[in-house]
């Protein structure tokens, strides 16, 4: 009788040991008995009768998910290939079990077909300049579809646009042509501020007399400087009468 009483005691702990489950802190256990949902286990040991129960352990942190590269075609009609990153978490463990199959290759098939849409529906332009706008519309469809599956989808981060060596090189000369066209609106800008100075300079050179005549003396001094240079220049008949008028002078001096 005594042993009869220790096999079923070793029988009932074998039982309870292996209807031990643990539920980590960042997991959830979904529960069914004899097929049939009957709760969601919280984290801590729980008991799983053998046989009449069953239990599926659900991760409930942030998953990253990469996107693979996509083939896709701008509204313009320019071949593209996106890839991109998606984080979500399981916001209810009981729909993600019994709604979905397999949740994260779900997300992710959506998560694809839903960048080729929305790349579809920009220009390549839109596509370069505003990539956190197009994560965010992919972010908003993905979350939306896969609310009835108990996920969340907390962000989609763009990660690479790739274009074709053709548009590249368009794209480089366009570059290459804005660059030009602000060189030469800063070259204008700069002759235009030249052209007032001067034409203030001028103005104030005219209204002094002899003033335009020490400047052209001055920079036919500075020319000068360097002795194999020969000089040609015209003299105004001003500055002519004026050394003639020096010259009768000094000799009027010599004669008296």
């Amino acid at each position: 009788m005594e042993n009869a009483l220790i096999t079923i005691g070793i029988i009932v702990a074998a039982i309870i040991l292996a209807s031990i489950r643990q539920i980590n802190q960042y997991q959830r256990g979904v529960k069914f008995t004899m097929g049939r949902f009957s709760g969601v286990l919280a984290p801590g040991w729980r008991l799983v009768i053998p046989v009449f129960q069953s239990a599926r352990k659900v991760d409930m942190r942030i998953k990253a998910v990469d996107v693979p590269d996509q083939e896709a075609i701008t509204k313009d009609n320019i071949s593209v290939r996106v890839n991109a990153v998606i984080y979500y978490k399981v916001r209810d463990a009981e729909k993600v079990i019994i709604e979905v199959e397999d949740f994260g290759y779900a997300t992710s098939q959506l998560a694809q077909t839903t960048m080729r849409n929305v790349v579809g529906e920009v220009n390549l332009d839109e596509l370069l300049s505003s990539r956190e706008a197009i994560a965010e519309k992919i972010r908003e469809i993905v979350d939306k579809a896969t609310d009835a599956w108990g996920i969340e989808v907390h962000s989609v981060e763009l990660k690479d646009v790739t274009l074709p060596e053709e548009m590249k090189r368009v794209i480089g000369k366009q570059a290459e042509a804005e660059r030009e066209k602000r060189s030469v609106i800063i070259k204008a800008e700069g002759e235009v501020i030249a052209a007032e100075n001067l034409a203030k300079a001028a103005n104030t050179l005219s209204a002094s007399d002899g003033a335009l005549h020490l400047r052209t003396l001055s920079t036919i001094n500075d020319v000068s400087s360097d002795q194999s240079n020969t000089i040609v220049f015209a003299i105004p008949l001003e500055i002519l009468r004026a050394f003639e008028r020096l010259g009768k002078k000094d000799k009027e001096k010599e004669q008296v």
